[in-house]
């Protein structure tokens, strides 16, 4: 829904009822990601995609059936011989859509939901989404960390809050969305009850250490993929806002410094992906140092010829650096796509990081077999 808050926030104030089509569900090469969601204005305005134009004829239809009786409903749309070109998905792949309106009566807590997203304060909307009982259906419970007070509403008991609460914050904590199946009063062994959990966790970060040429291009395209990104390096006459505009911040600091502190604070979790770009080895040792002994992040990878690469990694090894704290580093950085210019370069780099997060190979994909999707590693 992120991709369409604003327009939905306008409606909502405006006290307007929006059927809203969510992506609750994919299997296969699904086109749109769980989460992904497309709205029917109140003047019939569409708004977003589930699919990328596949089924969106249908999801619109839908909308107005819903907004009209004010019944949601779950539909799988997938491919058929007869109407793959009529409603179904050309691509192979199965989506599952929970239609449903929205307005002020049935979703109050919208406006502060938006407001927490806009803030960068973590949230999470977990709505039922299929249960024997329809009057169950819509529900929704907010969800904040365990140490944000402001938990509301209600899927229908107690212990089916409990339970979803639960698991809720971990995929807050975790930045994933997902459908959970619960038994029909919230029973951790059981079916009956599916529950749609969009997480809105902040942005994940991206650290680029080095104020470089290199480094405006990595942080553009970053900023593109929807990355939190800063900018570090050591020398002020560099590191300056006015050189990295794509950048949040920009930060005059020595990197390994920089590093440490952020993880002392609590701002460098799982999702964080971290580029050395420096190749000198001044700065770039001591970062690596921090950055590779780090539990969980999801990349670190510094730039370099072959040549600085095996001269970084032996400092790293005198410095006390193990073969598995190595293992974990990418370096030379990015996927060899034969890169020159530094935007050719950042394209590189951005491929290896999206390889790594969902188990890609690098590869053409008219070489390979299997899904064009993969599901994460």
């Amino acid at each position: 829904m992120r991709d369409v808050l604003d327009e939905l926030m306008q409606w909502w104030r405006a006290g307007e009822t929006v059927g809203v089509g969510t992506v609750v569900a994919t299997f296969r090469s699904a086109p749109r990601p769980a989460g992904a969601s497309m709205l029917l204005g109140p003047e019939g305005e569409a708004v977003g995609s589930v699919s990328g134009g596949c089924v969106e004829g249908a999801v619109y239809e839908l909308s107005g059936q819903v907004v009209g009786d004010g019944t949601p409903v779950l539909q799988r749309y997938g491919v058929s011989d007869d109407d793959a070109f009529a409603v179904g998905l050309t691509c192979g792949g199965i989506l599952d859509v929970f239609v449903e309106p929205v307005s002020q009566q049935t979703f109050p807590e919208l406006g502060e939901v938006a407001d927490d997203v806009a803030a960068g304060r973590p949230v999470a909307v977990a709505t039922v989404i299929e249960h024997p009982d329809p009057a169950w259906l819509g529900r929704r419970l907010v969800v904040r960390p365990e140490d944000v007070d402001g938990t509301s509403g209600s899927l229908g008991s107690p212990r089916a809050d409990g339970a979803v609460t639960d698991d809720a914050r971990g995929l807050l904590a975790s930045g994933r969305t997902e459908t959970l199946t619960y038994g029909p009063d919230g029973e951790r062994r059981g079916e009956g009850m599916r529950v749609f959990v969009s997480a809105f966790a902040p942005r994940p970060r991206m650290l680029v250490f080095g104020a470089i040429d290199f480094a405006a291009a990595v942080a553009h395209v970053g900023t593109f993929l929807g990355y939190r990104v800063t900018v570090c390096d050591a020398r002020p006459v560099f590191a300056t806002a006015s050189r990295f505009p794509a950048a949040d911040e920009v930060v005059v600091e020595w990197p390994h410094r920089y590093l440490a502190a952020e993880v002392e604070a609590g701002r460098v979790d799982g999702r964080t992906v971290v580029a050395v770009l420096t190749h000198d080895p001044k700065f770039d040792v001591p970062v690596l140092e921090v950055a590779l002994r780090l539990p969980e992040v999801a990349y670190v990878g510094a730039m370099g010829s072959r040549r600085t690469h095996e001269d970084r990694v032996a400092r790293l090894r005198e410095a006390g650096m193990t073969d598995a704290d190595l293992s974990r580093l990418s370096s030379p950085i990015g996927l060899d796509l034969g890169a020159r210019t530094p935007e050719e370069t950042a394209v590189s780099i951005a491929a290896e990081i999206v390889a790594l997060q969902w188990g890609g190979g690098g590869a053409r994909l008219q070489d390979v077999g299997g899904p064009i999707h993969h599901s994460g590693t």
